[in-house]
Formats: structure tokens, sequence, C-alpha cells
């Protein structure tokens, strides 16, 4: 594991309010569509809104993230709520998931250009990718500064090009940029 990366996760978790995050807005607003039961995976979990949303909505969870700290707040979360997820830390670079894997794949605030062809695979045929993060074009100063981790316009979209795409979402700079789903695009597709 990348023990300068694991550190800088680290610190940034330990620092975290004690206010527990909701889950990606891609997950939030659809959770209509996840399956009735199968197996999910947050990848790149953070303190696992993500992991949360799909063990209350009753799919078999596993939530991986570099951070120790971060799988911390998750398992408190997760144990407070009477929840079973099964942490890991885990360089996701180093080890991505195996082929056909999970029925669900969460991934938000995350973007490792050389991971998506691994997690394409790792979702099950008719399985569901919902992933969120952020572009090119925001308007504001959140998220990364990196062009490496932002995302180029529909580009997202480009990734799954070949899947059944149920939702796209990517307003970046176009009309009033005072309103609107800003700053990231959000996908939601289903693997042939």
């Amino acid at each position: 594991m990348n023990e300068t990366t694991k550190k800088k996760w680290d610190k940034n978790y330990d620092s975290c309010s004690s206010d527990y995050p909701s889950p990606a807005e891609v997950l939030r607003q659809n959770q209509h569509l996840l399956p009735s039961q199968g197996s999910a995976l947050d990848l790149a979990c953070g303190r696992g809104a993500n992991a949360i949303c799909l063990a209350e909505k009753g799919l078999t969870v596993s939530a991986w993230d570099i951070s120790a700290s971060a799988l911390e707040h998750l398992a408190n979360e997760a144990t407070n709520k009477g929840l079973i997820i099964e942490l890991e830390p885990r360089n996701i670079s180093e080890h991505p998931p195996k082929p056909n894997s999970f029925d669900v794949i969460t991934v938000s605030n995350f973007l490792e250009r050389e991971l998506i062809d691994d997690i394409r695979k790792a979702i099950k045929p008719d399985g569901l990718i919902f992933y969120q993060t952020f572009i090119i074009d925001k308007v504001s100063n959140i998220g990364p500064s990196n062009p490496d981790y932002l995302l180029d316009n529909n580009e997202l979209l480009n990734f799954f090009s070949e899947w059944k795409v149920v939702l796209y979402r990517e307003e970046g700079l176009l009309g009033n940029v005072d309103s609107g789903f800003r700053n990231q695009a959000m996908l939601i597709a289903q693997k042939p």
C-alpha cells in the first residue's frame, strides 16, 4: 500500500466532522433502481455513506478504501445502525475487483482511469454502476484541482458507452451556473 497516500487520507478522515455524510446524489436520488438482493461494492468508499445506503436496501455490501480511519468511521456507523458491511483496507490501484464479482458497484468522488476497465469487468451481466465524480468544467473550487482527477466532457458517458445508460447528467458551465447539478457528472448504466 502506498503509505504516503494512506496517511494523507487517514489524516483527512480523522479531521471529519461528526455529522455522517449522505450517499452520493446519483445513489440517493435513484435507490429505486437497485436490485432487491445481490452483492454490492462501495469502491474507494471513504466514510461509506454509499455502503450504508446499499446495506439498508438489503444488499450484501463490501466497502473498500485505502484509509483505515475512513473504514473505522464506517464500522462505527454500521454498528450503530445494526448493519453488516464487509470492510477491507485495500489499495484498489494494486488490487482491483475481480471479474464478475458484484451486481452493483458505486463510485463517488474517485477517478483513476486505469481502473475503469477493471470496474466494468467486475460487474456481473445485467449489473449496475452508480458513478459520480468531479468534472473539468467545475463552477466552484470544491474537489480536486489536478486535471488527472477531473472528467473531461462526456468522458464518464464514454467509459460506459456500450452499456445501457439509464441516467447521465453533466451540466458543467451550461446556462445559469447558480442552479442545477454542477461540478460533477453522474451516471447509472447497466452491463449487457
